[in-house]
């Protein structure tokens, strides 16, 4: 009988730590759609798109808010040991990294709409490249998450520096716009602006990767210089 009993308990917790990982897939894909959203709303100078990014940004709180309370549930419930333990307190961060993400799509559109009032300063070129970069990163590392796959976290860390790389290049490309002709200042500051919210986007994905390993293995790389590759 007791065997009975335990059995439903640990078969209700799998399925409540599905549930979790269905939530946690569910704002996942909130955030991935706010970013593409976010840069296309820039590039078409659809600024209808930008409000709606901005707006939608409190159904993401909202999700946020409520995996939270899910998961101190399950920690005062079910009280769980060793690698539960580790996955659901890695869930409650990963769950605020997601929601900082959807924070900087938000940022992302208040620029844009600042811009679309404006005549295009250039081409938009390095920017879409550089949130395909992002996306893929954000992406990979919550799937990372999701199947416990310490690869595929590995490649999300290493992937960052395309992002910094990104950073770089546009930041040179507008200081010379900048210093050629003044009055392009504000624009080139608001293009800025959005290059470095989309490197704060991956920065918090590799936030999410480090924690995939901690997860999983057990090792804390986080402020460890990462060893290049030959």
């Amino acid at each position: 009988m007791t065997d009975t009993i335990e059995g439903h308990i640990y078969k209700a917790f799998d399925l409540e730590l599905k549930e979790l990982k269905d939530k946690l897939r569910f704002q996942g894909n909130l955030v991935e759609n706010a970013i593409q959203d976010a840069i296309k709303a820039l590039t078409e100078r659809r600024s209808e798109l930008a409000e709606k990014v901005i707006s939608d940004d409190d159904i993401i709180n909202a999700k946020e808010v409520e995996i939270d309370e899910f998961c101190l549930k399950l920690l005062a419930l079910r009280q769980p040991a060793a690698r539960d333990l580790r996955f659901i307190t890695t869930a409650i961060k990963i769950n605020y990294d997601l929601e900082r993400i959807g924070d900087m799509a938000v940022n992302i559109c208040e620029r844009v709409l600042e811009l679309n009032r404006e005549p295009q300063l250039k081409p938009y070129i390095d920017l879409p490249m550089m949130t395909d970069v992002t996306h893929e990163m954000v992406k990979e590392a919550l799937e990372a998450f999701l199947n416990e796959n310490v690869d595929v976290a590995l490649k999300v860390t290493r992937n960052d520096e395309k992002v910094d790389q990104f950073l770089d290049q546009i930041f040179r490309e507008l200081l010379t716009y900048m210093m050629q002709d003044p009055r392009t200042i504000t624009r080139a500051a608001r293009l800025l602006f959005i290059s470095k919210y989309l490197e704060r986007m991956a920065d918090h994905a590799v936030n999410i990767a480090e924690l995939v390993l901690f997860m999983v293995e057990g090792k804390i790389i986080r402020h460890i210089k990462p060893v290049q590759e030959k």
